[in-house]
């Protein structure tokens, strides 16, 4: 018997178990479908590609998608102590501050999440009014920053936008160089940052290998889970709670498989109805990313990371392509200067970002593209099966909305406009993709064959329709949702951010702890009725 039982040791879980175990009388047992996090490319930036469709991921893929040529989109997401945390490319961008004023909860402002954000984070340029110190995450400055990605943000600013160095400080527009989740040029996964510090707390227990195939639901309370490790079943119960952690696919998908979703669904599945709600899996939104390739003939791309002189570089100090999180460096945009913030979001990688990652680079490159950041399309989880070890089925349902492709060319024009910037000369020898003309049939033709996830799926169980503001699901007492899929929209950043900043939040609210007083912002922040849903 535990007070509560945490399903999935991901970004929000391993944050939320070390901040729950601080009382030494809440007794916490954290537990994880996948392995611990000891494979040696977890803790290599460079690396993350090589951990997917590996025993650390769960290996997703999309439905056929309509508007991309009935195409199959790669998902990875992590299934190992610290979740997509130990296998994702470590950029770290909160969001805009209008992402959160614009879900209209309350309690989740802005200014009321700024101080979660700085308790969470230890900052490598310290403390400051939107930055903080000695928090348990270590958020530092790339140690790469590739010659080719400094090139792209030079070019950039030669095509006339500004320059950025904080995407997390007052304002998000322009571009410049991501900070990471790093830790001396290693990754700092939520495992690294709160997890195993804590690890041996008594009060804590932290159960690996082991997948959770439902939530026991009696007389209308959450009591415990069952799960399976191998062929043995495994019941845990939970005197005060049990809290979803499972992630945007993994936790709409616990809640059907339990019984809390759209009822007729259910039913022809055989699975008995404890609360229809028909918001459980839906409102799914993801930045879909269009990526340009040029390849060149400078020894500096990330097909060089593995030469002697890098490695030793790496292990002495720390540093070079080893040390990549891959999108370097990017930016954000505004598509129409009326909008109240940037609705483009740019990722560039020093090297063949090709078939979302899965490509083997075959040549020196760098790889450019725009993501919506506002995407109006929307997906849906659904169950495919009543066996939990089924995966869902999963329709990202990418361009839906007409306006997310209308979008899309208008960045990958400007992508275009900045490779032929005299400071990508170097770097601008050949096109390995690259679409053909900058006609709106060319460029849609290209976005339909080459779109791809950046990995930022979001709200599946968002609040106000499957949650309410303190993440309790509606129609089951003692039963939370913890991770992003309770964000109404994905915004402008990286929703991993995010996800810990949920998991903070979502520990005091458990402990009945009081939030702390607001934040006083350098600039007003009010997001005006006429602004919200653009």
């Amino acid at each position: 018997m535990y007070d509560y039982i945490i399903v999935g040791a991901g970004s929000a879980g391993c944050v939320l178990a070390a901040r729950l175990t601080e009382d030494p009388d809440i007794r916490v047992c954290l537990v994880e479908a996948g392995p611990t996090d000891s494979h040696p490319n977890i803790q290599v930036p460079a690396a993350f590609a090589k951990l997917f469709r590996t025993q650390v991921d769960w290996d997703y893929d999309t439905h056929d998608e309509a508007q991309l040529n009935r195409r199959r989109v790669f998902l990875p997401r992590g299934r190992v102590l610290g979740g997509t945390s130990s296998m994702n490319a470590m950029a770290y961008a909160r969001g805009n501050p209008y992402d959160y004023d614009s879900w209209n909860q309350p309690g989740w402002a802005y200014a009321d999440l700024l101080p979660y954000f700085k308790r969470s984070e230890d900052n490598e340029r310290g403390a400051s009014a939107y930055h903080g110190a000695g928090g348990p995450l270590s958020v530092s400055e790339n140690r790469s920053k590739n010659p080719s990605t400094a090139a792209f943000i030079a070019a950039a600013t030669e095509a006339g936008f500004a320059a950025n160095d904080d995407f997390n400080g007052p304002e998000q527009d322009g571009f410049g160089f991501y900070q990471v989740t790093q830790r001396n040029g290693r990754r700092c996964s939520t495992a690294a940052a709160f997890l195993h510090p804590v690890i041996d707390r008594p009060n804590l227990t932290v159960e690996t290998n082991l997948q959770v195939h439902r939530v026991l639901i009696e007389d209308g309370r959450a009591t415990g889970v069952v799960g399976y490790r191998l062929e043995d079943e495994i019941v845990l119960r939970a005197e005060r709670e049990v809290l979803l952690s499972g992630g945007v696919y993994n936790s709409p998908q616990l809640l059907m498989l339990s019984g809390v979703g759209p009822a007729d669904t259910l039913r022809k599945l055989g699975i008995p109805v404890v609360a229809d709600n028909e918001e459980v899996g839906a409102n799914l939104q993801d930045h879909a990313l269009v990526p340009l390739i040029l390849t060149h003939s400078q020894p500096i791309s990330l097909l060089a990371a593995g030469e002697p002189a890098n490695v030793e570089l790496y292990q002495r100090e720390g540093r070079g392509p080893l040390a990549s999180n891959g999108p370097e460096a990017g930016g954000f945009v505004r598509t129409d200067s009326d909008l109240p913030a940037p609705d483009l979001q740019f990722f560039a990688a020093p090297g063949m970002l090709a078939d979302s990652g899965l490509g083997p680079p075959t040549a020196h490159a760098i790889s450019f593209g725009p993501a919506v950041a506002t995407p109006r399309s929307r997906g849906r989880v659904h169950l495919a099966s009543a066996d939990p070890t089924a995966k869902p089925r999963i329709v990202h349902d990418y361009y839906a909305d007409p306006s997310d492709l209308e979008r899309t060319l208008i960045g990958l024009r400007m992508a275009m406009d900045i490779g032929r910037r005299p400071a990508m000369r170097l770097y601008n020898e050949g096109a390995f993709r690259y679409p053909e003309s900058e006609s709106d049939a060319d460029l849609k033709s290209y976005a339909r064959k080459y779109t791809q996830s950046i990995f930022h799926p979001t709200s599946t169980c968002a609040m106000g329709s499957v949650v309410d503001a303190d993440l309790r699901v509606r129609g089951v007492d003692g039963l939370r949702v913890v991770d992003v899929s309770v964000m109404p929209e994905v915004g402008r950043g990286i929703p991993n951010a995010t996800a810990i900043v949920v998991a903070e939040k979502a520990a005091d609210l458990i402990r009945g702890i009081p939030a702390p007083e607001a934040a006083e912002l350098p600039e007003a922040r009010v997001l005006a009725a006429a602004d919200r849903g653009r």
